[in-house]
């Protein structure tokens, strides 16, 4: 008998441990892996390097939420754009060259994730009106002297949850309009000029038919990068972007 209880002792051992390495393996292979980013920053008349390479990224990848490839460099652009599943466009540098500029039209049409934030939503280009036609959706020519406003959540969507319904901060208010020959905008959150009242886009997804776009107004400097609000609806812009 107590021969008996020891082997039954044993087996129950050891079918805990079977069963504890298969629980513990099924976990692992379930485990999501980060979303690949890559960032394209630079340009004039912001910080780059403090506030999308610095700040942005690191929001990005806090536990291993993402893995940020971040360059200045525009001719990198087509190498990266295979190997991930969002591109995040910041820049206000020019992309001159016509095969970057088809790439990143491609990696949209095949449905991969696009977010656009700040310098990135401006009339840029005048000899890329596509650019903003297509995955603007419109653009900012100009915008508020750099001051206090106040960003009202207006429609719920995954993009801003978790989101303070209105939060207040200090950056550019952009004065983002809609082309009206692209494919339109789902405003998610405004913001409301001083002096007019008139409200502008400043959270919003691009109703492109082949993938997800996000543009992100907000981001001048680190009033908006440093603040939970701001964090939250990076890291989920990108995540939307990512789900297609």
């Amino acid at each position: 008998m107590k021969k008996y209880l020891i082997h039954k002792t044993l087996l129950t051992s050891i079918l805990l441990l079977v069963s504890v390495t298969l629980t513990y393996n099924i976990a692992k292979a379930h485990a999501k892996e980060p979303i690949r980013v890559l960032m394209v920053g630079g340009g004039e008349s912001h910080d780059f390097d403090t506030w999308y390479r610095g700040a942005d990224v690191i929001t990005l990848e806090k536990n291993g939420f993402a893995q940020v490839i971040y360059t200045d460099d525009v001719t990198q652009i087509m190498d990266h754009l295979p190997n991930i599943d969002v591109l995040f466009l910041s820049n206000n540098q020019p992309i001159k060259d016509q095969a970057t500029r088809q790439a990143i039209f491609e990696f949209t049409k095949a449905g991969k994730g696009l977010v656009l934030a700040h310098a990135a939503l401006w009339y840029n280009w005048s000899d890329w009106p596509e650019y903003n036609k297509e995955l603007v959706s419109g653009g900012s020519r100009g915008h508020d002297p750099y001051g206090a406003f106040t960003v009202n959540i207006v429609k719920k969507h995954p993009v801003v949850k978790g989101v303070d319904k209105s939060f207040e901060l200090k950056d550019e208010l952009y004065y983002q309009e809609v082309d009206q020959a692209g494919p339109g905008l789902d405003v998610l959150a405004t913001a409301n000029n001083k002096e007019t009242g008139k409200s502008f886009p400043s959270v919003f997804v691009v109703k492109n038919p082949d993938t997800r776009i996000v543009g992100i107004a907000l981001g001048h400097d680190g009033e908006a990068h440093n603040i939970e609000n701001y964090k939250k609806l990076v890291r989920n812009a990108v995540k939307w972007a990512a789900s297609k």
